[in-house]
This record gives structure tokens, C-alpha cells and sequence, in this order.
């Protein structure tokens, strides 16, 4: 074996009785609360582990099994969680393994994605060395993750975390820490790292020297590090090591450039580095002005939407993963490492609420810097905004497959890129002025230069606002006169004339205020179904749409007027289900995709507020609390709930996590 420096004494010095089983382990490992922990590695299938591979005591490690062999090659979705150094993120499932990490930002091609696909997707597997029942949780009040493994001759835990760090050149190290420390008796260890970048496209060479692996392409080189000995094991690099109680043993992975040279991870720059993250973190929610019921949810939430703002830019992501599958094996599988303007703005909206303004004004920040707000004179019918950009502003996301990957549980195809960045979606200009609007009022007045650009947005959506688009769940069956576009188009020109009165702002009221009754008059004319006694998914039509909640919440409509009292009735009959809220129905209202989707989280929390708004405290209480009871292990929310209530589509999403907190907010200040 290479040596290592900083390695603590004593480590290895224990023998193993267990029976060797995969890894060296005995057959059927648990993991989870008292279910077995598979030896995954697992798109190994059928990869041998190391033969003979030894503890450094020298006891024998597994004699040559097959990886993965009889044990489940996917977590669900919901067993995993989320840390990052907002720029990048990765996924670590309840088992230790890191099933998705792109590197080095967001939307960059994967280094580890076995959770789309198990044999050619790549992961990171850290994990006890014997049968252990496993248990995950956050640091209080961060984003350092924490998965502990209870066996029978010992205790363990992994502390993962990504520090964040300034704008200087450590920021593009972009260092993932995995440290391994021994609380309770003895307990052996097995580490596999297993890069495939480029989503499995690309090979890569290895080098192992002195506790130290690189792997390299010519477009991504990362640095592996290890305080206890490491070997090559073809593209791999694998590690079995046993600790002591109180003992420790660091991993650290870093992207390497010509100018970030690699850097060894000692223990005590682990704890470093570990302290350091804890104060970020931890000072970061101080900012918090929430103070009431579910606060532990609603500061989960917070800290998920910070995980998802790019620092360098102040871009806030949908998600940080592509192509989960809205319901297994369909191809509802779609690429949300982008900024949408909807998603955004709400999240915004959520964090303004809370009190954090430092996101806000990056995102203004973002708006000025990478987005075109301004609107040519020469503008067609589609209008000067993208329903999506990336990350860096670009416009560009052209959507392809890979059709090497199978998909989480064989749910292809998967996608980057995402083809609706050409949808006409006319309710993104009620989002993002609305967000305007919010952060002039909660955080720093807007400058001549916003309301320059707001000016020209509200004069084109005046002229605009009546064309049929693809609507806010981009649907690709065509275009319809989606009632929700008309409500968020009446949303961004009220907003602008409250605005432009409060401030004393040059803008054409009348000819806005023309506009704006012109749409209000539409929606009750031609949104209003007789027959079904509600306000319905378009004009002239009698589908129901859960979009349709957000009537009251955008204060187009009394929360307490009979119309929209008796379409908050018919959603309930048609579209929820024990406080689960589908889109709508795909028979009665086609989208252009084949198959069925859950739950969409986010309308069930707007379904809460909408019940809160209306004086239904004691319904809007109990959908709230059986929602909370969807959430993962730590809190975390994708971006459907499926029929026997696991967690679906991309994780963890945005959408999702504001919601919470907006209906966490106003439900507790109603119920006082």
C-alpha cells in the first residue's frame, strides 16, 4: 500500500471475526432504521471488489466478491441529502455513498451519477465494513451532514460538508470533506471512489502516490487525499481501514487546475475546515427573523433555497439534479440545474420573508448583470424574457438525451439541457415584477435603472398579455390561454402601478390601468365555468388547475369571495387527495407527454395557504402538518409525492421548499 501523512496512531490495530461477506462484511449489512445495508458500490454489478484486500492490521479484506451483488442498486430518491459550496452540490445517500455530484459548478457534466445510472454513473462509497443500521441528520442549524453507523462492535459517523469559501482562488478547489470518525468501540471501514466524468463519457487515468490519487481528463482533473492508506483498483481507488474510538480519518476531494496545485487534507484541517463551515452556516441563519410553529422546517427549507443560489453570479437554481423521474419509467424526466425566472423570483419572495436580503440583491445583482430586461424596440410576440437561462446568464440550453444512462430504475430518457428555454410562459412577468416589488419594500429601494426595465416590461405585457403560451407547468401539447398566465400578467402591471404611486414614479397609469381591468374583466367573464361553478384551467373550458390557487395569493381575488370560495371547494374535489394536490388531470387536459405524475408538492402548500387565507384554519393546519410528514428523514422535499407516498421527480427542488416556508409563515400568523 502507499504511505500516508497525518495517519492516526493506532488505527488497524484490531482483528475482524465477522464473516466476510461483500466488502468483508457479512452478508445483508443494515442500513437505514433496522433495514439491511447493501454493499452497493453499485454499478459495479458484477465488478469484483479488490482480491484479498487487507485492513492495514493486515487481516483479509473480501476475497474478490461482486459489487452490488443481490442488494438493491437504487436508494429511493428521499434517502439521500444534499450539501454544498454554493457553486456545486452532491447528493449522499443514506448508505454513505454520493450518488450525484457535478463539478465544478451546478450545470457542469457529472463526476458521480450512479443515481441515474448504477452501473455507468460513478459514486463515492464511504461506509462501516460490517453490519450497521444507519441513521442521517444535519449539524444543527447547517448543512454539514452527518450519517452514523450503529454496529454491534462500535460506533461511526461520516461528516460530509463542502466549505464555502470567498471569491479567491481556493473557491475554485471547490473541496468535498468526507471525515470518518470513530465514537463508540471499534469499527472497520471500506471507501471505493469511482469518478465517471462527463456522465460516464469520458475515461480518466489514475495515479497513486503518498495517500494522494488524481484522476484525470484534459477537461477535469480531481485530487483525492486520504490520512489512511489508499490503492488503485483500475479507474478506482479503493481503501479498508479500521478506527478506534476517538479516532479519525479524513477523505478530501479537489478539483486541480494550473493554478489550484493539490493540497493535502490533514485531520486537523479537517477540523478546520469542519468549524469553519459550522460558523458559516450557523451565522448565515442568524440572519432569520422567524420565530414561530414549524421553525426547524421552515429553517430547513432556508438553508435547502441558500444550497441553491451560485454565488458567483447570485443565480438560484430549480434543483441541483436532471432527469429524476416524475413517476418510474415514465419520461417525465427533465434537466433543473437552470435559473427560471418563476422559480426565483419566488425564492426570493420566500427569503425576503425571513428576512435574508443579502440573496435578493444578488439576484437583482443577477437580473442586471446576465439577464436582458431591457426591452428592444424590435421585440417580437414572444417577448424580452426567457422562462429560463443559465446559471452564468447564458441563453442557449439546447436538450439532449444520454442515451448510454438507464435512468434512476431504468426511467429514460435522461436529459440535460432543457427544450421548454423557448416556451412562451407570459406568467413569469407577474413573478418577477412582484419579486421587484417585494424587494423595494422589504429590502433596498429599486434604482432608476430597474424601473427602466420594469417600465418596458409592463408596456409590453400590455400589449401582450392576451396571446395563448405554454403555461407555468410547461406543458408541450401547444398553446391554450392558460387562466394562471392572464392572473400573473394582471399580477406584474398592478404591482408596477402600486410601485410606480409609492415612489412617485414616471409610468403611463392610465393606459396600465386599462390593461390591467381589461384582464380582470377577462378572467371573470371567460375563466368562470357555470357548469362547474369555478375558475378553471383556460379560458372557456371547464378542466380544473391547481395554478389556480394562487388567484388569492397574488390578491387578484378575495380569499373570501363565493367564486373563488367555491372553485377552493371544487379543487378539492377533483384535484386533492388527504391534502396531496395534483397539477391537474392529463385524461381531461393533455400536455403532450404520455403517462401519469403524482402530487405536486407546491400545490399542496399553496392548497395550506389558500385554506389559511379563507379562515379554514383548523383544514389548512391539518394538510400542513400530514405534509410535513412527505418530507425525508432531514427535511427535504422533491418535487412530487407518488401514489404510496415516495418522493419524485428532481431533489430537492425549490418550488417545493418555499412554498413551505410562505405557508409555515402566513398559517402561524393567522392561528396568532
Amino acid at each position: 500500500m502507499a504511505g500516508t501523512a497525518d495517519m492516526n496512531p493506532g488505527v488497524g490495530e484490531a482483528t475482524r471475526d465477522t464473516p466476510p461477506g461483500p466488502y468483508g462484511g457479512s452478508p445483508g449489512a443494515p442500513y437505514g432504521e433496522g433495514t439491511p445495508t447493501p454493499p452497493r458500490a453499485p454499478y459495479g454489478e458484477g465488478t469484483p471488489t479488490p482480491p484479498g484486500a487487507p485492513y492495514e492490521d493486515g487481516t483479509p479484506g473480501a476475497p474478490g466478491t461482486a459489487y452490488g451483488t443481490g442488494t438493491p442498486r437504487y436508494l429511493p430518491i428521499a434517502d439521500h441529502g444534499l450539501i454544498g459550496d454554493l457553486r456545486s452540490a452532491a447528493l449522499v445517500g443514506t448508505d454513505g455513498t454520493i450518488d450525484w455530484y457535478c463539478c465544478p459548478r451546478f450545470d457542469a457534466p457529472s463526476v458521480f451519477a450512479s443515481i441515474l445510472d448504477a452501473d455507468k454513473g460513478g459514486c463515492f462509497e464511504l461506509a462501516a465494513d460490517v453490519p450497521a443500521r444507519t441513521k442521517q441528520f444535519y449539524f444543527p442549524d447547517t448543512n454539514v451532514l452527518i450519517t452514523r453507523f450503529f454496529a454491534d462492535d462500535g460506533v461511526g459517523e461520516i461528516q460530509d460538508f463542502m466549505p464555502v469559501v470567498d471569491e479567491s482562488r481556493e473557491a475554485d478547489r471547490h473541496r468535498l470533506i468526507r471525515r470518518v470518525v470513530c465514537v463508540r468501540g471499534t469499527l472497520p471501514f471500506r471507501a471505493r471512489v469511482a469518478p465517471r466524468f462527463a456522465y460516464g463519457t469520458v475515461p480518466h487515468t489514475v495515479h497513486v502516490d503518498a495517500g494522494q490519487a488524481v484522476f484525470a481528463t484534459p477537461a477535469l482533473k480531481l485530487a483525492l487525499t486520504s490520512t489512511v492508506p489508499i490503492e488503485a483498483a483500475g479507474p478506482d481507488v479503493w481503501s479498508l481501514f479500521k478506527l478506534h474510538e476517538g479516532e479519525t480519518a479524513v477523505f478530501a476531494l479537489d478539483r486541480i487546475t494550473d493554478e489550484v496545485a493539490p493540497r493535502f487534507c490533514a485531520v486537523t484541517e479537517a477540523e478546520r475546515d469542519f468549524k469553519a463551515t459550522v460558523r458559516y452556516w450557523r451565522h448565515w441563519l442568524s440572519q432569520s427573523r422567524y420565530r414561530g410553529r414549524w421553525r426547524e422546517m421552515v429553517h430547513r427549507s432556508a438553508l435547502t433555497l441558500k444550497l441553491l443560489t451560485y454565488a458567483p453570479t447570485g443565480a438560484i437554481i430549480a434543483a441541483p439534479t436532471t432527469s429524476l423521474p416524475e413517476r418510474i419509467g415514465g419520461e417525465r424526466n427533465w434537466d433543473y440545474r437552470y435559473v427560471w425566472i418563476r422559480d426565483a423570483a419566488f425564492c426570493v419572495y420566500a427569503l425576503l420573508r425571513l428576512g435574508f436580503t443579502d440573496e435578493a440583491e444578488a439576484f437583482m445583482g443577477f437580473l442586471s448583470e446576465h439577464v436582458q430586461t431591457g426591452v428592444p424596440e424590435d421585440i417580437g410576440p414572444d417577448g424580452p424574457l426567457q422562462i429560463m437561462y443559465g446559471i452564468d446568464g447564458r441563453r442557449d440550453l439546447p436538450e439532449q438525451q444520454l442515451t448510454h444512462l438507464e435512468g434512476y430504475r431504468g426511467s429514460a430518457p435522461v436529459r440535460i439541457g432543457n427544450g421548454a428555454v423557448g416556451q412562451l410562459q407570459l406568467d413569469i412577468y407577474g413573478a418577477l415584477i412582484d419579486c421587484l416589488y417585494l424587494y423595494d419594500k422589504w429590502g433596498q429601494p429599486l434604482s432608476s435603472a430597474h424601473w427602466d426595465n420594469i417600465h418596458g416590461l409592463v408596456d409590453w405585457v400590455c400589449e401582450h398579455w392576451d396571446q395563448p403560451d405554454e403555461g407555468v407547468w410547461e406543458t408541450r401539447g401547444g398553446r391554450k390561454p392558460f387562466l394562471y398566465s392572464r392572473v400573473m400578467c394582471w399580477v406584474a402591471i398592478e404591482r408596477a402601478m402600486r410601485l410606480a404611486r409609492h415612489r412617485g414614479l414616471p409610468a403611463d397609469i392610465l393606459r396600465w390601468g386599462d390593461a390591467r381591468d381589461a384582464i380582470y374583466q377577462r378572467i371573470m367573464s371567460q375563466g368562470w365555468s357555470s357548469r362547474r361553478n369555478a375558475f378553471t384551467q383556460c379560458e372557456n373550458s371547464d378542466v380544473l388547475d391547481a395554478s389556480l390557487l394562487m388567484m388569492p395569493l397574488g390578491k387578484f381575488i378575495s380569499p373570501t369571495d363565493p367564486k373563488w370560495l367555491a372553485t377552493l371547494d371544487a379543487l378539492g374535489e377533483d384535484l386533492v387527495s388527504d391534502s396531496l394536490v395534483y397539477r391537474y388531470d392529463p385524461q381531461t387536459s393533455p400536455d403532450g407527454l404520455e403517462g401519469e405524475e403524482g402530487t405536486f408538492s407546491i400545490c399542496s402548500f399553496w392548497y395550506v395557504e389558500a385554506l389559511t387565507r379563507a379562515g379554514r384554519l383548523d383544514e389548512a393546519r391539518l394538510a400542513f402538518e400530514k405534509m410535513l410528514t412527505y418530507a425525508n428523514h432531514l427535511g427535504l422535499y422533491a418535487e412530487e409525492i407518488g401514489h404510496t407516498g415516495e418522493q419524485c421527480g428532481n431533489f430537492p427542488q425549490a418550488f417545493t421548499h418555499l412554498a413551505l416556508i410562505s405557508a409555515a409563515f402566513n398559517l402561524d400568523r393567522r392561528l396568532g
